[in-house]
């Protein structure tokens, strides 16, 4: 595809000359799949360099990980006899194992990067405000999911409170008072371990669109400056 007929393609096909328009008229292929890797690339990196530290997840209000609904409230009548010390280390613990988790994700997500096809990459310089963001889900979740698991089962089986969450995730799950994916500490934990991963991505890519001038980068600013 040539550069005049992807402009138009990015143009929604209209001959007006719109600054949507003239910029796409600039943007070829090439660079438009560059600027998509370089962009996933840099949301990742700067995602992973925020989760996986310190406080990462347990020092963030947006991806700090609770007990989920039932286990919740259970551990609210623990705190009134005298076991808040407990819960609070069970949490913490969880989040820490999400942290511990989270430096994992760098060598695939820059993988995915790289790989991504010109295909791919011209469907998410049409696309909203988060598809680069919504590609890597797509693509990496799953393999992201079995990296994870053995780190955090590693980090959570120290934690006093780990096998007694299971025990009530169990019943509770076969009650109806939990989703059967929050029952097992492990896995919670690493559903939200991506679920805040995606998050940060997500964010990093919106300010990346919002402002690509400010990243420093002459082919984000080409690619995202309409």
């Amino acid at each position: 595809m040539k550069r005049r007929q992807f402009a138009m393609v990015l143009a929604g096909g209209g001959a007006c000359l719109s600054g949507q328009a003239v910029w796409a008229s600039f943007l070829s292929e090439g660079d438009a799949a560059a600027g998509i890797r370089a962009a996933l690339e840099r949301g990742a990196i700067a995602a992973v360099g925020l989760l996986g530290r310190p406080d990462g997840f347990l020092g963030n209000a947006q991806v700090r990980i609770p007990l989920p609904g039932f286990l919740n409230q259970a551990a609210k009548f623990m705190k009134m006899t005298g076991q808040g010390r407990k819960v609070d280390e069970l949490v913490t613990g969880m989040n820490r194992a999400a942290e511990a988790a989270v430096p994992a994700a760098r060598a695939l997500l820059v993988t995915a990067a790289k790989d991504i096809s010109v295909d791919d990459a011209l469907k998410i310089v049409r696309g909203s405000q988060t598809s680069v963001t919504d590609y890597f889900a797509r693509k990496t979740r799953a393999p992201l999911a079995e990296r994870f698991l053995p780190i955090v089962k590693h980090q959570t089986e120290r934690l006093s409170l780990a096998a007694r969450y299971n025990a009530l995730g169990g019943k509770a799950a076969s009650m109806g008072l939990m989703k059967p994916e929050e029952a097992n500490v492990q896995q919670y934990v690493t559903a939200k371990a991506l679920d805040g991963l995606f998050l940060m991505i997500g964010q990093e890519e919106k300010k990346i669109r919002a402002d690509p001038v400010g990243t420093g980068s002459a082919l984000l600013r080409k690619v995202f400056g309409a």
